[in-house]
């Protein structure tokens, strides 16, 4: 099991996730552990199948109603989130996590403009945000004076911002307007252009990659401890999923958030990541430092999927691949779940299930070829 420290923002402990179906039950997640440090990108990367999705969806509050959490803990900051009740656990969502999906035609709201669904969550939870507003605000009038472009009329507007005592109560139009201006910055901070005409525009209006800096303004505006992303990148071309993937590393700094990147590219790993998660049949089977995943990865799967990416120097090679497909997880192997594709599985494999064990600093594996 990784080590829990201070700095963790988030600690998963021991996670277990049971679907009921009319099939059977499908145990999505079988004892799962790993941490997220304060900065810190942990790519969470499998098949499809392996628990990626479920561990997020677990992580928000949001499995659907078929789905049931057996035992573990999810500690972010100091709290666990499955002890919370829902207006407690609501509570976590608006103020401490953000999670943005794959395709977000799917969470916008077609018929309300991207700067309306904006500004609905600063104004759900208002007392969270007005220092927000007020101080990104003071920031965007400091830009403006230092390039000697202020006007008379927003130089008195920073000087009554700046009288505001913490936490003011605004009124309604006062407060409308302020949460304009701020949802404009955090479009302009997701480097969208024309920010302010992006504010009036329907999501049917705006590109793939646009769609979804979109829905990222619309997590960060929250300015979460935890932001889960999932799959954000798949369904864009190349050169915009390099965009966003320079912008996520460089907002985690800004707004001083961790992330887990939930990814099958391992390309899109390597770019970004600090740490790896790899995941096979609910199971984290390899945990390491990013650098070190690559250079010596240890577990058979892991050595798998490494093996399988195309090369530029591989011309002429027949392409590797991991023999036998991900298992039923209604009727999953005994012991090691990895052991029927394992080609060097032994006897302890189908009978008992191997632990995650430091093997050296900060790398884990669970594999019974490795700590005696």
């Amino acid at each position: 099991m990784t080590q829990a420290t201070p700095e963790d923002v988030l600690t998963v402990k021991d996670l277990k996730v049971v679907f009921h179906t009319y099939a059977g039950e499908v145990m999505a997640l079988d004892g799962i552990d790993f941490t997220v440090g304060k900065r810190e990108v942990l790519g969470l990367v499998g098949e499809s199948g392996s628990g990626k999705s479920v561990t997020a969806l677990t992580i928000e509050g949001l499995l659907p109603q078929n789905g049931e959490v057996v035992s573990g803990e999810i500690i972010l900051a100091g709290n666990d989130l499955l002890k919370e009740r829902k207006s407690e656990l609501r509570i976590s969502r608006l103020s401490d996590m953000a999670m943005v999906f794959q395709d977000p035609t799917t969470y916008l709201n077609p018929v309300l403009t991207v700067g309306s669904q904006i500004t609905e969550i600063i104004s759900s939870e208002a007392k969270l945000f007005t220092d927000d507003v007020i101080a990104d605000r003071l920031r965007e009038l400091q830009r403006l004076k230092e390039q000697g472009r202020l006007t008379l009329e927003q130089e008195k507007e920073r000087t009554q911002l700046e009288s505001l005592p913490p936490q003011p109560t605004l009124g309604k139009r006062e407060f409308n307007r302020l949460s304009r201006l701020y949802a404009i910055n955090i479009l302009r901070q997701v480097r969208l252009p024309e920010p302010e005409r992006i504010f009036k525009t329907y999501p049917f209006e705006l590109s793939g990659g646009m769609r979804q800096r979109a829905m990222i303004a619309m997590a960060l505006v929250r300015r979460p401890k935890l932001f889960l992303a999932d799959e954000i990148t798949t369904a864009l071309d190349v050169t915009v999923q390099a965009q966003i993937l320079k912008l996520l590393t460089e907002l985690r700094e800004q707004i001083d958030t961790s992330v887990i990147l939930i990814t099958h590219d391992l390309a899109v790993v390597a770019e970004v990541c600090d740490r790896v998660a790899v995941m096979y049949a609910g199971n984290i089977v390899e945990v390491a430092e990013v650098n070190e995943l690559f250079r010596n990865p240890l577990h058979p799967y892991t050595k798998g999927l490494l093996a399988s990416i195309p090369r530029p120097d591989s011309t002429g090679h027949e392409l590797k691949s991991i023999r036998g497909s991900v298992p039923n997880l209604i009727f999953p192997p005994t012991g090691c779940r990895f052991h029927p594709r394992c080609d060097f599985a032994f006897e302890r494999c189908p009978i008992e299930k191997p632990k995650l064990l430091e093997v050296s600093k900060g790398h884990f594996v669970a594999c019974f070829l490795y700590g005696g």
